[in-house]
């Protein structure tokens, strides 16, 4: 259950009309917020049983250039719940940069609806479609960045551990988008990163840059190394993802070759702290974890992607309301 603080409180903070395209953009004290309104819906909406139409009579564009169940489910039924009106756009329905331009999308659905999520190959697509546009726009997943799942992963963590401040987070396979996302926003929480990547898979140069000035500031550990077992020893999560992106079929082979001895066992967490638990966004492939840990006690991974719906609900209320939490604020 989550953990409430009786006497802390947040310096006022308003994302109203705000975009997400990386919480690199986003201070502590935001990402904060946008995890206290998220578990507040949580709280009021599942558990408290009540009707918050906090959306009603507005209407999101949702842009899928890359299928996903969770990303889809998640923000149709989260914005309905709300109140208000999901538009599903295949790349059938919207083929951004062919059919019509980015800057011309953008415009034409600015006059058309109050916010779009865009799930797109490149993240230059959103920065494109964030330039031109008037209403926010979500990242639903880029090349770069994927926020609204490391929103629902901190969620989840608060859930189990009743607060993120001082936790060791270990990263375990590809230097990808959730990585990078994590890597913009834990020093923020106070959340140590302990990375094991293959050589060759690293971060992108310039993210691990920002992420070491990021943990300097906020007094956090970042640790790079190719070693699974470095990564997990006395770490609190072990995570990992997909080690074969859509759109990297071709690179199969190879990448299985290049991630042996990275997938996650309970041999890996016997490394661990005694408390350690596990995270993977999902899909999930039997090659990245095993069984034993996949289906165990230590899996938060369901939790995890029924917090998908929470977190996006959040977020969207943030950007398109002054909506202030009932319950009292999180203990982070």
């Amino acid at each position: 259950m989550l953990s409430f603080a009786n006497s802390a409180s947040l310096s006022p903070v308003s994302l109203k009309g705000r975009s997400c395209l990386t919480l690199k953009d986003f201070s502590p004290e935001e990402i904060k917020k946008l995890l206290w309104v998220s578990g507040d819906l949580k709280h009021r909406i599942k558990h408290g049983k009540e009707y918050l139409p906090l959306l009603q009579g507005k209407s999101i564009a949702m842009i899928f250039e890359k299928r996903s169940t969770r990303t889809r489910m998640s923000t149709e039924t989260g914005f309905a719940l709300l109140g208000g009106h999901p538009c599903f756009l295949t790349s059938q329905d919207i083929h951004l940069g062919v059919n019509e331009s980015c800057k011309d999308t953008a415009r034409v659905l600015s006059g058309l609806c109050d916010i779009v999520l865009a799930r797109v190959y490149s993240h230059s697509t959103l920065e494109e479609l964030d330039k031109e546009a008037s209403i926010p726009i979500i990242n639903g997943l880029s090349d770069l960045y994927h926020p609204i799942q490391i929103l629902a992963d901190y969620l989840t963590l608060q859930e189990h551990y009743g607060s993120l401040n001082g936790l060791t987070i270990s990263w375990i396979g590809d230097g990808n988008n959730i990585l990078h996302s994590f890597m913009m926003s834990a020093p923020k929480l106070g959340v140590h990163l302990k990375i094991a990547t293959p050589k060759g898979y690293e971060p992108v140069k310039s993210v691990i840059q920002e992420a070491q000035r990021l943990s300097r500031q906020h007094g956090t550990q970042l640790i790079l190394t190719t070693d699974p077992m470095e990564a997990a020893r006395d770490s609190n999560v072990l995570v990992t993802d997909t080690w074969v992106s859509m759109g990297q079929e071709e690179e199969k082979a190879k990448r299985l070759k290049d991630f042996h001895g990275y997938q996650i066992t309970m041999e890996t967490g016997s490394v661990a702290n005694p408390d350690w638990m596990f995270l993977h966004c999902l899909p999930r492939k039997m090659e990245e974890v095993d069984d034993e840990v996949f289906y165990s006690s230590r899996s938060l991974v369901f939790p995890e992607a029924e917090n998908r719906k929470w977190t996006i609900m959040g977020l969207m209320v943030s950007l398109l309301t002054d909506y202030t939490p009932k319950t009292p604020i999180l203990k982070f």
